[in-house]
């Protein structure tokens, strides 16, 4: 499942900082519940990573080593070492190590654009992390964490409902 244009739209006039301000704010909470997830990047872990979802007007650059993130508008060019294209809700499904990432891009789900092998370490280092992004999400929530976790659940549920991946 794509995005909604409606609900991606608005992100094209949203000023970045804020939209940033929201994302550095997750990646951070991602970080402190899972502190080892770049480590075994090992040699890879100075690569920039670029994530660019063809249903959102956004580029997200991901620096392992500072651990950093930025977003920027599309078109522009992340300065990266590897780059990885798809629908929103699949990437979030690669990052949850959700499903198979081989399967993705050999249907041509996903283009991988770059460093292959700094891409497999990231996907390798994924898949050992365990996220779940409706409970590491709701777990930022303090006191609202059940109503965020349950929601995120249902939008992942619902947004994933039909796709023909293959699940781990």
């Amino acid at each position: 499942m794509e995005v909604p244009r409606p609900l991606a739209a608005p992100l094209a006039v949203v000023p970045i900082p804020l939209v940033e301000g929201a994302v550095k704010l997750m990646f951070s909470s991602l970080l402190k519940r899972h502190p080892a997830l770049f480590e075994r990047l090992g040699e890879h872990k100075s690569k920039r990573y670029a994530f660019r979802p063809n249903d959102l007007p956004l580029v997200f650059l991901v620096e392992p080593a500072l651990p950093a993130i930025s977003v920027m508008r599309k078109p522009a060019d992340a300065a990266a070492d590897a780059a990885v294209e798809g629908p929103l809700f699949l990437l979030l499904a690669l990052l949850e190590g959700r499903c198979d990432a081989d399967a993705l891009f050999f249907s041509r789900a996903l283009t991988v654009i770059g460093d292959m092998e700094a891409m497999l370490a990231l996907r390798n280092a994924l898949d050992g992390c365990e996220i779940d992004l409706p409970r590491d999400l709701g777990g930022a929530a303090g006191p609202f964490a059940p109503l965020v976790s349950r929601t995120a659940a249902a939008i992942r549920r619902r947004a994933l409902a039909g796709e023909t991946v293959a699940w781990n």
